[in-house]
């Protein structure tokens, strides 16, 4: 397969902590909150291969909480619509109606493996 049919890797956002106005958004967990509400949504989990006894509570790695310069934050990844088109939009309307600004991840290109 060729890089031209590759299909492109899904972006990454992050929703700060902050929202438009420069207030802290609050409660303080709620980043663990909203990341807690999309713990289901997993690779596989269509399947069932998440789910049963063998089964750990975690978040889903499409819905992760994180903070970055002491700022909590939500990386989500945009796979997430695929999986589940309304948990994406959940997860977005609730950035919207809590004035927290959404920003896509800058990924750099990887560098390029040295053959030998």
């Amino acid at each position: 397969m060729s890089d031209s049919d590759r299909k492109p890797s899904p972006r990454q956002f992050y929703i700060h902590g902050i929202t438009h106005a420069g207030k802290v958004f609050r409660p303080s967990d709620w980043a663990e909150r909203l990341a807690g509400a999309m713990s289901s949504f997993r690779p596989g989990a269509a399947s069932g291969a998440a789910g049963g006894i063998g089964a750990f509570i975690g978040y889903s790695p499409y819905c992760v909480p994180q903070v970055i310069d002491n700022v909590r934050c939500v990386l989500v990844n945009e796979a997430l619509r695929d999986i589940e088109p309304m948990a994406w939009d959940f997860v977005m309307d609730f950035a919207r109606d809590n004035d927290l600004p959404v920003t896509e991840v800058c990924v750099l290109p990887e560098a390029p493996r040295s053959k030998g």
